[in-house]
């Protein structure tokens, strides 16, 4: 793919439905706004089976998967840090940035950042519609609030706001979709099955590396409405996550698995510094995973405790 009169506006690696979703809004908003036609929302990895679910559900094509961004130039969604950005972005031009979580970026000219503490990356460009008088049809705004449902949990998760979920009733009205809870837990239910996934894809469903001064830090999440399904494959998770952490030079490697239901979760780790790791999470590891009760968010309970102790 390339075409350097386009502007491609694009999420992170493995990419989850906030980062597929951002894209789709946001390089829509940009051509209404422009009255263009050169923003064109791809993707940096092969989606996920719940996006592809709510993608089919309103009625959208998965986006294109841009597998070298040389050349071109790009919007960031929902991401900053440089190893979540899309390969070949050290020879690309990055005209924007519209994130939702902590600032890891440096860029050697100025360009357009707005980064919000908000729950999603898609409650920032439905202001931006509304801002604008920009209409948010049916379908879109479907998808929009499945991408708010997914990244607060339900509003379950604590980076929820109010805005959040001021946001969340407004598109559930123009989507037409009555009961939003139910909706959104009819899409956990198709995010929690991972009977058909193999121990890796399943580390890998939300899954993002971060770069510490104490090394490689890679911190995975997939939600669950049922803890016991997750009972049989702890083993091979725990193995895949051992063979990975030693491939990929990790220094530490975590795995949530989060209990939407009863709000916290079970961590798998492997790490080399274990101490410091429990401190982290306040907890004692036995054989390397302990539940941590109110453990919901990756962005707000795991990254800044590790971020402080290791970076």
């Amino acid at each position: 793919m390339s075409n350097l009169n386009k502007i491609y506006v694009i999420g992170h690696k493995t990419p989850d439905i906030d980062s597929v979703v951002a894209a789709i809004a946001y390089a829509n908003f940009k051509n209404k706004l422009e009255d263009t036609d050169k923003y064109v929302p791809v993707v940096a990895g092969e989606i996920n089976k719940v996006t592809e679910y709510v993608l089919d559900k309103f009625g959208f094509d998965a986006p294109v998967k841009l597998d070298s961004a040389k050349g071109q130039n790009l919007i960031l969604v929902d991401h900053n840090e440089v190893s979540q950005i899309v390969d070949g972005h050290e020879e690309a031009k990055i005209v924007e940035i519209i994130d939702h979580h902590k600032m890891g970026f440096s860029y050697p000219e100025p360009i357009a950042i707005t980064v919000k503490p908000w729950g999603s990356t898609n409650s920032i460009i439905y202001k931006e519609y509304l801002i604008n008088d920009i209409e948010i049809d049916k379908r879109l705004a479907g998808l929009m609030l499945s991408a708010l449902l997914d990244d607060t949990v339900i509003i379950k998760s604590p980076t929820c706001t109010d805005i959040d979920k001021e946001i969340i009733g407004e598109l559930a009205k123009i989507a037409e979709i009555n009961d939003w809870q139910k909706y959104g837990m009819e899409m956990f239910k198709v995010k929690a099955s991972v009977k058909d996934f193999s121990a890796e894809q399943i580390i890998k469903m939300d899954f993002k590396d971060y770069d510490f001064k104490a090394g490689k830090f890679g911190f995975g999440q997939v939600e669950t409405v049922d803890l016991g399904e997750f009972d049989e494959r702890e083993g091979e998770i725990m193995d895949e996550l051992k063979n990975m952490h030693q491939a990929g030079d990790y220094h530490t490697l975590l795995l949530m698995i989060t209990d939407i239901i009863n709000e916290g979760s079970r961590v798998l780790v492997v790490t080399n510094d274990q101490e410091t790791t429990e401190k982290a999470l306040s907890v004692q590891l036995q054989d390397n995973k302990a539940y941590v009760e109110g453990l919901m968010s990756r962005k707000k309970q795991i990254v800044p405790l590790f971020t402080e102790l290791f970076d």
